[in-house]
């Protein structure tokens, strides 16, 4: 059964917006204590200080992988808001496609993180801090990049839906 499209987020889904916006930069931004960990066990210097560093890193990853299946269940029983029509068809696939992928990489980031930090699987590793870190970078900015497109070309009320109200 499918939710009927609301005009806006639920208050629940602007939060878990939000914090998992403000968790997400934390760990792209300040990744310099797990990769101090990885050198360290690398040269089996471990230090409490390295570990403590990379526990925060590794619980503010399973934090947000904990909101991504709240923010999933909370998307598919309440549904999100459909896409402008002023938007461009060829952009609402884009968008589609990449609210898609940022949903798919909400869960691929950590746990490919997990698996390293807790099971030492080096393949989980490499791409939590190759392709899957890039590609979230690029979904992240482009997200961000497209809000002035939506309010001053466009002229549409996408920013608002996840602000106000």
């Amino acid at each position: 059964m499918a939710v009927a499209a609301p005009a806006s987020y639920s208050i629940p889904q602007k939060a878990i917006h939000w914090v998992m916006a403000l968790l997400i930069f934390f760990n792209l931004i300040f990744s310099d204590n797990i990769e101090a960990w990885d050198r360290a066990t690398d040269a089996g210097s471990v230090t409490p200080d390295i570990v403590a560093g990379a526990n925060i890193h590794a619980y503010v990853g399973i934090a947000v992988l904990a909101l991504a299946v709240l923010r999933l269940i909370l998307r598919l029983t309440q549904g999100a808001p459909a896409a402008p029509a002023e938007e461009p068809a060829i952009f609402q696939l884009a968008s589609k496609i990449a609210h898609g992928g940022l949903y798919l990489l909400f869960f691929l980031m950590p746990i490919s993180g997990m698996l390293k930090y807790y099971a030492d699987v080096d393949v989980a590793g490499s791409l939590h801090a190759g392709p899957i870190k890039i590609v979230l970078w690029v979904l992240v900015v482009g997200h961000i990049l497209a809000i002035p497109v939506h309010h001053f070309v466009w002229k549409t009320n996408v920013a608002t839906r996840m602000t106000k109200g």
